[in-house]
């Protein structure tokens, strides 16, 4: 059973930081594609970021400000946001594109979601 756990999340100022974590708990399970989505209020899901080897994908609205790692070891998914505006203010969930122990078929897992709040 693989599943999606997620940390980091908080209430911080305007132009501060904060990173999120997201950590792949299953066992033997290979990840492949991961990154995070934000639903903010009276707004959809977007995608945030996502990354997958070495390539990235960015939201234009956080371009230059956030930056999405992985630590395929750990099998862990950060993202580090900086410079962090009202409009970030959102639940953050993580999604990772996995494969089970000698699967060819993939599996998508999302996370439950952590709030981040951006406010003065």
């Amino acid at each position: 059973q693989v599943q999606l756990v997620e940390a980091g999340g908080g209430l911080v100022q305007p132009g501060r930081a904060l990173r999120l974590s997201c950590v792949v708990s299953g066992s033997n399970w290979i990840s492949n594609a991961m990154g995070w989505y934000r639903q903010g209020p009276r707004k959809e899901r977007e995608l945030v970021a996502n990354i997958r080897g070495g390539s990235t994908n960015y939201a234009d609205s956080v371009k230059g400000r956030f930056t999405i790692s992985r630590d395929n070891g750990k099998s862990t998914a950060d993202l580090q946001m900086n410079s962090l505006k009202p409009e970030d203010t959102a639940v953050y969930y993580c999604h990772a594109d996995v494969f089970p122990p000698f699967s060819v078929r993939s599996v998508e897992v999302w996370g439950q979601g952590t709030l981040v709040t951006v406010s003065s």
